[in-house]
Parts: C-alpha cells; structure tokens; sequence
C-alpha cells in the first residue's frame, strides 16, 4: 500500500515551477537532471578509472553502488508515490524508466530521490577526494541543480531531494571511514554487499535490482582487476578519448545485447525470475567495464 504524505507547499511550489518555467525551463531541467543519470555516472567514472586514476575511479565506484543500492532499499519501505501519481495538474515531465509512468514498480518510489543522491555521493566523493576548493564548489552546484531539477519535473518532492542529499553524503562519510578501518578488500565488498542483501526479501521495485547488480559487478570486478590484470591508467588524450567512447559503447552494447533473449513483457513483469535477470545482466555489465575491458589496455600496450 502506497504511503501518501506531503507538506502542502511542495505540491504548490512544483505546480508553481511548471507554470512559471514553462517548456523551455522543462528542457534546462531535463538537461541538469542528466547529470545524476545512470550514464553519466558511469562515464564519469570510467573516464576516471580507465584514465586518470584508478583508484579515485574505484572510490567513486564503491560510494556509488553503495549509496545507490540503499536508496530503493529505503523506498520500498517508505513506499512514497511520486508527486504526478497523487496530485491533479503536476506534470510529470521526465519519466525515470521507460513504460507505464503511473507504476512505481517500473518508475520507483519517491523517497528519498535517487538522482540526488546519486549527485551527492559521485560529485561528494570527487571534492572528498581530492579536497581542492573549485572542485568541491563544482560538486555541491552540480549536486544543488540536480536536486532542484527534480522536482522541476515532477517526479520528487522536495522533500525527497533532501533526504536524498543526506543520503549521498551520509553514504560518502560512512563508506569512506570504512575503506580505512578495513583493509582488505574482500571483506569491504563483502560488508557493503551484506548491507544490500535483506532488500531481497522485501524490495519490488526494479532501481533496487539494477543497483544489486552493479555492486555485484563493481566489487567482483575490482577484485579481479587487483589480482590478475592491473592494467595502467594514460596520459595519452586520444587514448583518454578512445578508451572513454569505447567504454560508453560496451555499457550501452551489451544493457542491450543481454536484453535481446527475453521479452519486453518478461523484463517488465516483476517476477522474481525477471529480477534475477536484471541483476545478473548489471553484475555482468559493470564486470567486463571493471575488470575485462581494462585488460584490452594491457593487450592494446603491447601490440602498440
């Protein structure tokens, strides 16, 4: 059962927005709100991990999984329809997945927002790592126009965009402090996945089994990369260009050659076979862009 609850200036303020900014400013907040997006993400991070350091690639990589597998653990608890679905005049003007946008099973829930915290935990754990002033000022901008940008749409409360602030950076702090008490890596995954796992027994929304997937993927991958590839990061900006493109064409390649054995219907059925696919298909994704592809650097070096 969905779980409406709301402050009454939130629903006033995004029908506000809509009607003050029109179609051009719903096209700017498209825009913005891409850069809390699953592609996005991974570019970044692959950029970072493939060429400029590997390790600071493997931070944001293991901030992110975390921070975003709690999210919809925490959504199917809360179960908070997204604004479009209860009030009358709210558009909703970015749907999150493709299908019906009415179903919080295919769309998710509304609480905390997934963008915003997935801006809080990537941009935050740019500015933690680094601890420059510009970039941390980037960071919080990056992450403010997200937020904002989503209730813009329709498709959060403000509300949601503040819980999903507290949970990106909360997500950043704790996962951060526990990649220095504990060493050994296996153990870390082992933890942050033990984390995830009771969503299994409660969680219905696909965002959950997408993001179970791509922890799966992430950690095994890292594993494996620090054991028996160890491929070198480059100074070479065509390298940095090519080696980027082609890890932006695998994702998206092989999120659609992995869906081609199933029906549509199947993959959006809610099943728990369905789900385990989804999971599997992300833990094989985010395994070849950690740790196979990486080793076709290696290869490439070689040949060069």
């Amino acid at each position: 059962m969905d779980n409406v609850f709301y402050f009454n200036w939130e629903p006033q303020l995004i029908l506000w927005l809509q009607q003050v900014l029109g179609n051009f400013g719903a096209q700017i907040a498209s825009f913005i709100s891409a850069f809390g997006e699953e592609l996005i993400m991974v570019a970044l991070m692959g950029f970072i991990y493939w060429c400029i350091d590997k390790r600071w690639g493997l931070f944001l990589g293991i901030n992110l999984t975390a921070s975003v597998t709690w999210n919809p653990m925490i959504k199917n608890i809360v179960l908070r329809p997204r604004p479009y679905m209860v009030h009358d005049g709210v558009k909703c003007l970015k749907p999150v997945e493709k299908g019906d946008i009415m179903d919080p099973l295919i769309q998710g829930y509304s609480f905390p927002s997934g963008h915003s915290c997935n801006a809080a935990s990537v941009y935050g754990s740019l500015a933690f790592y680094k601890r420059k002033a510009w970039l941390t000022i980037a960071a919080v901008s990056v992450t403010l126009l997200v937020g904002i940008s989503r209730f813009i749409l329709g498709v959060h409360y403000p509300t949601d965009v503040l819980a999903g602030w507290a949970l990106g950076l909360l997500s950043v702090i704790f996962v951060s402090w526990l990649q220095k008490v504990i060493r050994t890596d296996w153990v870390l995954y082992l933890i942050l996945l033990a984390t995830a796992l009771p969503g299994l027994f409660y969680c219905t929304s696909t965002d959950y089994f997408t993001s179970l997937g791509m922890m799966i993927g992430t950690y095994l991958g890292a594993f494996v990369e620090k054991r028996w590839i160890r491929f070198e990061n480059t100074r070479s900006v065509p390298r940095m260009i090519l080696r980027t493109l082609v890890g932006l064409g695998l994702f998206i390649g092989l999120n659609t050659v992995l869906k081609l054995p199933f029906s549509k219907s199947f993959l959006e059925s809610g099943l728990p076979l369905a789900h385990a696919v989804r999971v599997a298909r992300y833990a094989v994704i985010l395994f070849v862009e950690i740790a196979l592809y990486p080793a076709c650097f290696k290869l490439f070096s070689r040949k060069a």
